[in-house]
């Protein structure tokens, strides 16, 4: 048995691929033979279990040809991000909606119904939410990227009602704090007004430091995504799609942890200066969520933002 990472050379894809090879047999993650890690570029996680593989995952012979009857899960990660995928939407749709259609095809195709994980975002809902958004609330996202990830989670829905796959949709919080560059997302300053600072750089917060948002560790958002291997279908009954638990913090207390953290000096690093194109995207996201299904069934979550904020300084200032 194999397990496929798509996206498997970004940070959170290879991370993935490390604890799943640290968690192999233990803890409900079966005995795989070896994890594929499809991409445009070779996963930097040196092993002997790991095959890279590059190429377009939109591309289906190229997906028929990653995907086999051995493959006993799929991890998608692959993703055009929200930022790109607003100024390039023909991108975004290729890569969102045709690369994931043609991912599942080739999972159909092998008969076997792979546990497949697909990584959602919150970015599907907009418009008018309650202050904390319960899991049945209605998708309406408020740009193009949330839009291609509402049709994702509709389509990894679908294909396990028929049998052709048997899937979860993990919907991410976002992901705070990233090592290295910022991307193309729109909440990428969400790192960026932690990261830089520590590291003695000037940031910028583009959005109102009451902005609310929901956010979890890279350790977290890892280990929950191995977990949702280990889950049962019938565990999740015909409800496949699960808001992984986050924590809620305004910006305004991102800020005071980076503080309590790291210091005057770091805090004194950021600026506010509004960008309105950020402002519309991630200011359209709900910022609290009932996660009571997914902690009953074993997910799990940081304990505050000055232990995130730690995290990140622990291991990569020095």
């Amino acid at each position: 048995m194999k397990i496929i990472v798509t996206g498997g050379a970004g940070f959170l894809g290879s991370r993935l691929i490390r604890a799943l090879l640290a968690q192999r047999g233990r803890k409900g993650v079966p005995e795989f033979d070896g994890i594929v890690s499809v991409d445009l570029a070779a996963c930097p996680v040196e092993d002997a279990r790991i095959r890279s593989v590059t190429g377009d995952i939109a591309d289906p012979a190229f997906a028929r040809g990653i995907v086999g009857p051995d493959t006993g899960a799929i991890y998608h990660m692959a993703a055009v991000l929200s930022g790109q995928s607003e100024a390039e939407f023909d991108i975004g749709m290729r890569v969102n909606i045709d690369g994931t259609r043609a991912l599942l095809e080739a999972a159909r195709a092998t008969g076997k119904a792979p546990r497949f994980i697909f990584a959602s975002s919150l970015a599907v809902f907009g418009g008018e939410m309650p202050e904390v958004v319960p899991e049945n609330l209605a998708l309406l996202p408020q740009s193009s990227y949330g839009a291609q990830k509402a049709i994702g989670e509709l389509l990894v829905c679908d294909y396990s009602r028929k049998g052709f796959i048997d899937g979860r949709v993990c919907r991410l919080p976002t992901i705070v704090v990233r090592p290295g560059k910022p991307n193309s997302a729109a909440s990428s300053f969400a790192s960026g007004i932690i990261r830089e600072p520590l590291n003695g750089e000037a940031s910028n917060c583009p959005v109102p430091l009451e902005t609310k948002m929901w956010l979890s560790s890279p350790d977290a958002v890892v280990a929950n995504l191995v977990h949702a291997l280990t889950v049962e279908g019938q565990a999740l009954g015909i409800n496949r799609v699960l808001n992984l638990p986050g924590i809620c913090v305004t910006v305004g207390e991102m800020l005071d942890s980076l503080e309590r953290v790291g210091g005057a000096a770091p805090r004194a690093l950021v600026s506010q200066q509004a960008e309105q194109r950020i402002i519309d995207i991630v200011c359209s996201w709900p910022g609290n969520f009932d996660v009571s299904r997914p902690l009953a069934l074993g997910f799990t979550r940081d304990g505050d933002f000055d232990s995130v904020v730690r995290q990140y300084k622990d291991e990569f200032v020095r």
